[in-house]
């Protein structure tokens, strides 16, 4: 059907997306009617496995919320419960909770780039058809991941969930001579990411610009990723502690995950806020790699994700080698984290964007209560509006033009799905 009529657009499955999800338009009369995000998978209940533990587990437990960004949930856990306990870490260990994250942006960014987000530009199904296709730069991707994963296993103890990350700091600080080999590793790392960033700003990206409010944290040290302050691009900030009155969660039919609204208004978090919000914070090989790719100092079509993508895996590489060249191992590697009843905040920016923790502890240190908001659920509604404004623009195009079209769109945010899908309402009734 390729006519300006009713129709019911279907994806069952999504691919190339971490996690479960379906996709529903529905047209008629030339009009969209309706746009589902349809978040099937099971709901994970973390915020209640917390309830009980000790305010040493959070960083451990909601690290299994997802094998791709861990790190990203035990930073915010850790500074929630530093924050609740008044504990602030010393500035070596700030240092290198910072490197580790680097390693994180690397590898998560490096595998969406190259393997899940690059094939829909090329006219290709899957990254195994680009490898035959393109395997160079496939290789070129894979050894950017290694890198990443490279800094991950020596600060964090392994490359997936890592174990050496403990509230107040780490297990064990690595030694200078430890991560030497890893700077040679990533001087390489930088010539890759730079041609990376030069290659996916030759795609073809279709017109889209999001009139969302953008939302990311700014840092008085750099361009944010493990620490800040919530910022809109409206112009207002407010304190970590506040989040909860700004940014309120609502459920919806059709998603196992919570939609979010920011002062009431639809929003984004990621990496196109972050770098609308933070572009003079860059490094000078990551604004230069920025300026050489076409990028402004704002960037608000989703499409392009994957050139800013490319631009915060300069950074990170760039800011990893700038961390391990200062690099002072932390005397201890963890400070004591006495327990106290209160309650605590953490934020930091995970690779798809800002990850929120709350925790209320009581005086023996049991969490009482958890709230984590992560990036994927936030954007939600903003996706769903992208692809209504999609499907209107091209009602023209046949079912299957469209519906891959409408794929692209949701691919461009990275969702991780089985991060979002860890809360939902249950009320019983008894008859």
């Amino acid at each position: 059907m390729t006519h300006r009529s009713n129709r019911t657009l279907r994806v069952a499955g999504l691919a190339r997306v971490e996690g479960e999800g379906a996709l529903r338009v529905r047209t008629a009369n030339g009009r969209v009617d309706d746009v589902e995000l349809d978040i099937y998978e099971p709901p994970r209940f973390f915020e209640a496995f917390l309830r009980g533990r000790s305010h040493r587990e959070p960083p451990d437990i909601t690290a299994r919320i997802c094998g791709i960004c861990p790190v990203a949930y035990q930073m915010s856990a850790c500074l929630a419960i530093e924050d609740a306990c008044g504990v602030q870490v010393p500035a070596p260990v700030r240092a290198l909770r910072r490197l580790l994250y680097c390693g994180e942006w690397i590898s998560s960014h490096a595998l969406h780039i190259h393997l899940l987000h690059a094939p829909d530009f090329l006219g290709l199904p899957d990254g195994i058809a680009m490898a035959a296709e393109h395997r160079p730069v496939v290789e070129r991707g894979l050894a950017l991941k290694k890198a990443g994963n490279a800094i991950m296993d020596l600060v964090g103890g392994r490359a997936i969930h890592p174990v050496n990350v403990r509230v107040g700091g780490f297990y064990r600080a690595p030694t200078r001579a430890e991560l030497r080999p890893l700077a040679e590793q990533l001087r390489h790392a930088l010539d890759d990411a730079l041609a990376t960033a030069a290659w996916v700003s030759t795609f073809d990206f279709p017109d889209l610009d999001v009139p969302h409010d953008l939302m990311a944290l700014r840092d008085t040290e750099g361009y944010p990723i493990d620490r800040g302050v919530p910022h809109v691009s409206t112009g207002a900030s407010f304190p970590v502690p506040a989040f909860s009155e700004h940014v309120v969660e609502h459920q919806v039919p059709h998603s196992t995950a919570l939609h979010a609204r920011l002062d009431g208004e639809m929003y984004l978090v990621g990496p196109l806020a972050r770098y609308s919000l933070n572009a003079d914070r860059l490094s000078p090989a990551a604004a230069g790699a920025a300026a050489d790719a076409g990028l402004g100092p704002v960037c608000r079509n989703p499409f392009r994700s994957i050139v800013v993508r490319a631009v915060e895996v300069v950074y990170a590489v760039e800011e990893a080698l700038r961390l391990i060249a200062d690099y002072e191992p932390p005397e201890p590697a963890a400070v004591e984290v006495t327990a106290r009843a209160g309650v605590g905040h953490g934020v930091t920016e995970a690779p798809r964007g800002l990850l929120y923790h709350r925790y209320e502890l009581d005086a023996a240190g049991l969490v009482v209560s958890a709230d984590i908001v992560p990036p994927t659920s936030q954007n939600q509604s903003a996706i769903e509006d992208d692809v209504r404004q999609l499907v209107t623009s091209y009602l023209d195009l046949d079912d299957h033009a469209l519906v891959s079209l409408c794929e692209r769109a949701i691919r461009n945010y990275d969702p991780c799905i089985s991060c979002s899908a860890h809360f939902l309402d249950f009320h019983r009734e008894d008859r």
